[in-house]
């Protein structure tokens, strides 16, 4: 599938580290709504299929928390929602805010994979206390972990004019 050249195009400067925690948070925001409503599906049709007594009984004695499946879902979906952004315009609600933009190095929209890959490794860079984020600050080009190991780099788009 061939890629797709992002609009506009040119050369940007990189993002620095404010910039991407301005728009992580925007999206962590949409994130934790999306995952509500996300649980709040899941639970609905979880009712419907082992109804709702059975479904207060397995509450009460506690057989339902840390249910795997609901986390399963719950990353796919979170998976889903930077998946489709990263790979149709390069960005996110919250990036848009910003003026920033996930491209590759030709200015072209990432792949699926290249979306999949930066999202394991942003987790794993989260876990470990922020740190693949911080390298950002080190880093010349102003890339953090999970920009360097799936090959994109995140720009700074100048804004719309009319």
């Amino acid at each position: 599938m061939p890629k797709h050249l992002l609009i506009p195009q040119g050369d940007f400067p990189p993002v620095g580290l404010g910039r991407r925690l301005a728009a992580m948070f925007y999206d962590f925001l949409l994130c934790t709504a999306l995952l509500i409503v996300t649980s709040g599906a899941y639970k609905m049709i979880q009712m419907a299929i082992i109804g709702e007594e059975k479904m207060h009984t397995l509450t009460e004695a506690g057989a339902l928390d840390g249910d795997p499946l609901l986390s399963t879902v719950l990353l796919f979906v979170l998976f889903a929602f930077f998946a489709k952004f990263w790979t149709h315009n390069g960005q996110t609600l919250g990036m848009q805010v910003w003026g920033i933009r996930v491209q590759n190095a030709d200015g072209t929209a990432i792949s699926l994979w290249q979306a999949l890959l930066r999202f394991v490794v942003s987790i794993a860079s989260w876990l470990l206390v922020g740190l693949g984020f911080i390298w950002a600050l080190f880093d010349k080009r102003k890339r953090s972990w999970h920009d360097i190991y799936s090959d994109t780099q995140l720009v700074r788009v100048p804004k719309k004019t009319k």
